[in-house]
């Protein structure tokens, strides 16, 4: 065995840097996984005055090791403490961390704002990626020679600005799922001549709080030090994606990064890759470059954009002072693109990520295919500065496994997540009950951010087994929608079959997991859905970019790997009278959810 690990010391290291937590995974030749770590942190709820994240700005709580923990208290001039819980008591103070933390997490439904400490979060990547470097030296494997390349997966869309001159964030990040920008959306749908989709054709996206862009501008318009930064020419921009690489790379401190030759010192490498600026509204979806139209337009200074990047080249390598200094990083995608690659989709074929949100994206191949259906258009991939870019048709959904959450956390109606499935069982069907989870609005197809949920239909009778399968049912109906206008578009567009003319679905993600949701998901589209023998596929889709980069593998051996994965095939079981019906009922649904924001609040 020994003998064969040394044969075999070629591994490949994903970061997967989700909405609520951070993992890294490490990957053998093979493309399976040999060590990983999870670690989760904290949202803030600015809006909401909770009174624990007024006190307590970082807690870094390790899901694999929940029995020890860090707090540095701000408000106590930084004091800092570590506690080891004794056995007999770690348990039950586990479970109350835990459930502070989601309980927290799910607060910003009633309060539309969430935020993210930057610093936090760094942390965390250090945390995964020493650990999983340990468990899998413990196993045997040596890591340390044989780590090849890194590649990264992030959350979309969530927005920082720091220094460049202290590598310190002026604010915390902004999250995909804020809500804050509505007034500042409704005044640049008034102002521009193209209203909501005035960047459409540039960039692919309407003008939604959903976008980066408008979280830039609400900081710009809103922090004093985010206007005097940008002033001094001192503030940068991005995403994770940017913040973690300019961080790796060397930050203000470095060594490896690029030189300022006024001042001589070396900075981190402030560098984004396509499939994330895309996701900002400010990206041209055809010269893969910072539409500086949009930018002007915008009042958005081209000096704190990050360069663009491919998803697979060599970026940079990582500083010393972090866990595997030294090695490449060689990869770099949003998390649904990763998920794609993840899952091996080529041209004609989708996926469905169900999450926190859910995400569904078809390749386009070569072609950008304009929505006329509430859909975006985006970045799938480009695998090397050589290779062609793939296009995407998005549909992104804001709450999905969040739902089923709420259930746990809001109405108390289950313990953990898993109890869903059992619970919606013991009922036949919704029994009449539509459950419409538009807490911060709804994203594709409909884009109403003055949608609010609404939960329709009960009678004396219902009880909470029909109310936790309506919340089952409301995700898979929020996909159906999605689909629906995806197939108008391609049918449009026409061109986008894949190889062998069908429309293909897969799914992933940590919902996916429950049978009777895909078995609900199946029934309600119509047609077979797919679920991969890992539904992890965020993290591996990273990977394969990394390791594409460094030679580990080539495109057709990536492609490959697919062929031999253990899939199941959930089968449709409902009649099509039966399945019209009820998407009929979903619709009205919907529409009793539009006009229940105060977007003035």
């Amino acid at each position: 065995m020994a003998e064969e690990k040394e044969k075999e010391e070629v591994y490949v290291g994903s970061i997967d840097q989700g909405t609520s937590s951070t993992r890294f995974v490490i990957y053998d030749r093979e493309a399976k996984p040999i060590a990983s770590h999870q670690v989760e942190f904290t949202q803030f709820y600015p809006e909401a005055g909770h009174a624990p994240l007024l006190l307590v700005s970082r807690f870094c709580f390790d899901l694999e090791d929940p029995f020890f923990f860090s707090l540095k208290i701000e408000s106590l001039g930084g004091w800092s403490f570590s506690a080891l819980l004794f056995k007999k008591i770690r348990s039950f103070l586990t479970f109350l961390v835990k459930n502070w933390i989601l309980g927290c997490f799910f607060s910003f439904f009633f309060n539309r704002w969430v935020e993210q400490d930057p610093m936090e979060i760094l942390e965390s990547v250090k945390v995964c990626t020493a650990k999983a470097v340990d468990k899998a030296t413990a196993d045997g494997y040596n890591v340390d020679r044989g780590l090849k390349a890194i590649g990264i997966a992030n959350q979309r869309e969530t927005t920082v600005v720091w220094s460049k001159s202290s590598g310190l964030p002026f604010h915390h990040a902004i999250v995909w799922m804020d809500v804050r920008t509505s007034s500042i959306c409704r005044r640049l749908e008034s102002e521009l001549p193209g209203g909501k989709n005035h960047f459409l054709d540039a960039c692919g996206l309407p003008i939604s709080t959903y976008f980066s862009a408008i979280k830039l501008l609400w900081l710009m318009e809103t922090v004093e030090a985010v206007k005097l930064a940008v002033q001094a020419g001192d503030a940068l921009f991005g995403t994770i994606d940017a913040w973690l690489i300019w961080n790796l790379t060397g930050g203000c401190g470095g060594d490896v990064g690029a030189v300022d030759q006024e001042q001589h010192r070396v900075y981190g490498l402030h560098v984004t890759d396509c499939s994330n600026a895309s996701r900002t509204m400010l990206m041209n979806l055809k010269t893969l470059d910072w539409d500086k139209p949009t930018l002007e337009t915008l009042g958005i200074p081209i000096e704190m954009m990050p360069k663009i990047v491919t998803n697979s080249e060599i970026i940079g390598v990582v500083a010393h002072g972090w866990p595997l200094s030294g090695v490449p990083i060689a990869g770099c995608l949003g998390d649904q693109h990763a998920a794609m690659l993840g899952q091996l989709c080529q041209h004609g074929e989708g996926k469905s990520t169900y999450g926190t949100g859910a995400f569904i994206l078809i390749n386009t191949g070569k072609d950008i295919v304009r929505s006329h259906h509430g859909l975006l258009s985006t970045v799938a991939y480009k695998l090397g500065p050589g290779a062609p870019t793939n296009y995407a048709l998005e549909g992104s959904i804001a709450i999905a496994g969040a739902a089923i959450q709420w259930l746990r956390d809001g109405l108390g109606i289950i313990q953990n997540a898993a109890e869903v499935e059992e619970l919606a069982e013991l009922v036949e069907n919704s029994g009449g009950v539509y459950f419409v989870p538009a807490f911060i609005g709804l994203f594709a197809p409909w884009w109403r951010d003055d949608a609010r949920g609404v939960c329709i239909g009960m009678t004396r009778f219902s009880n909470k087994g029909h109310i936790a399968r309506a919340v089952l049912e409301s995700i898979c109906f929020q996909v159906n929608d999605v689909l629906e206008s995806m197939y108008k578009d391609v049918v449009e567009h026409g061109g986008v079959e894949s190889k062998d003319g069908s429309f293909l679905l897969r799914v992933d993600g940590g919902a996916s997991a429950n049978n009777l949701l895909m078995q609900t998901q199946a029934d309600l589209l119509g047609s077979a859905v797919v679920r991969p023998g890992n539904i992890e596929t965020t993290a591996l889709g990273a990977a394969y970019a990394a390791g594409l980069a460094v030679g580990i593998w080539s495109e057709e051996q990536i492609f490959a790997f697919g062929d031999n994965a253990k899939a199941t095939i959930f089968q449709p079981q409902l009649d099509e009278s039966k399945r019209q019906k009820r998407s009929d009922s979903w619709c009205k649904a919907v529409s009793r959810t539009f006009d229940l924001a105060d977007l003035g609040h």
